[in-house]
């Protein structure tokens, strides 16, 4: 039977993975390009591990063959065979690399008549590889930090750039109070999976720079592992500056239109309006702290306001008052602070052409 620990070519070249463990143990961390086609379901995995607990490993492996067997058997069988069929360089894993995939692997080979590879070591070998790849010494030394103030574009700017590691993205949230989407956040151990993938083909690739937007340790529900987020905090900083009127145009691009058309999307027009408006509510009303009672009460005015004429004339651009508000007021003071206090080198600042142009040449 053919193993394989070649894990940085599996990242390179984005090989496919099956993950025969059982669906709750995928659902706590995986790979990416991965698909779960489980070898036995949460139950069977369930009833076997109690019978190795009592009666040993033979016992449990003969108790395994029973439960699987038969139809079910060639079902998943057939369901690994069809998906490599369509990736012929798939490569099966379980947790350790053990009987589980050594099983999958030899009934895979016994109905494709050809051999496949299995991972060794499995889940666990692979997972620690990609942790060790997220320590800064392992992680290219020059990295340059986007930042500047709220609604100057960063995201889409980064995105036109091929070095450029989205961690916003990677963590499925905007970073920010108001940064949350419908779907749900990875798991932990999946946002740093997804991470080290990302990082491991950016070195790969020789690119002279990591380019990043300027995030704290954690953003949203994920958090940067510490050695890492260190080595990004000493980074070079450039400050991407735009005009008020072009923020708020971004924003309302992005929190009005763009968020409103993703709750309508998932809930329906009707609904999808208000439980978007729920949501925002929320979000300011989580800013309460350092707005105070009297400005939170103002800017939730200011929403209501707004959402009730846009549910009368079907327009949005009534909006800007309430986010040109939460600009001014809000982020901008945030952002002044954090600006004058940090300890990161400022080695150009400009509008997006200007930054654009810095970059193309600089990085």
């Amino acid at each position: 039977m053919q193993v394989t620990k070649d894990f940085e070519n599996i990242v390179i070249n984005s090989i496919p993975l099956i993950d025969v463990r059982a669906e709750v143990e995928f659902s706590k961390g995986a790979f990416l390009n991965t698909i779960n086609i489980p070898i036995m379901d949460n139950l069977e995995r369930h009833v076997i591990g109690i019978e190795y607990k009592q009666k040993g490993n033979d016992k449990a492996v003969e108790l395994g063959h029973e439960l699987v067997s038969g139809n079910l058997r060639e079902n998943r069988i057939n369901q690994w065979v069809n998906f490599i069929n369509q990736n012929p360089e798939t490569i099966i894993y379980c947790f350790r690399g053990g009987q589980r995939s050594k099983i999958a692997q030899s009934w895979i080979e016994e109905k494709l008549g050809r051999s496949i590879q299995r991972l060794d070591g499995g889940y666990k070998a692979f997972r620690n590889y990609l942790l060790e790849n997220l320590q800064s010494e392992n992680v290219a030394k020059d990295v340059v930090i986007l930042g500047g103030y709220t609604g100057t574009g960063k995201t889409k700017l980064l995105q036109e750039f091929p070095f450029t590691i989205d961690l916003e993205g990677l963590a499925n949230h905007r970073g920010s109070s108001f940064g949350r989407h419908i779907n749900a956040q990875p798991s932990q151990i999946n946002f740093e999976n997804n991470l080290s993938y990302c990082l491991i083909q950016n070195k790969y690739k020789n690119y002279k720079s990591i380019l990043i937007e300027d995030e704290g340790k954690h953003i949203g529900s994920n958090f940067i592992p510490t050695s890492l987020a260190e080595h990004f905090s000493k980074g070079k900083l450039i400050v991407l500056t735009e005009n008020i009127e072009t923020r708020v145009d971004i924003t309302h691009a992005e929190y009005v239109v763009s968020s409103q058309a993703e709750y309508c999307d998932a809930f329906g027009n009707d609904i999808g309006l208000y439980e978007w408006a729920k949501y925002i509510l929320g979000s300011i009303e989580r800013l309460k702290k350092r707005l105070g009672g009297l400005a939170t009460k103002t800017l939730v005015d200011t929403f209501n306001s707004a959402f009730s004429k846009q549910l009368l004339s079907g327009q949005t651009s009534m909006h800007n008052e309430w986010i040109r508000k939460l600009l001014v007021d809000y982020y901008d003071p945030m952002y002044n602070y954090q600006l004058k206090n940090t300890s990161k080198e400022i080695i150009f600042s400009g509008d997006t052409s200007q930054v654009r142009d810095f970059i193309k040449q600089n990085c």
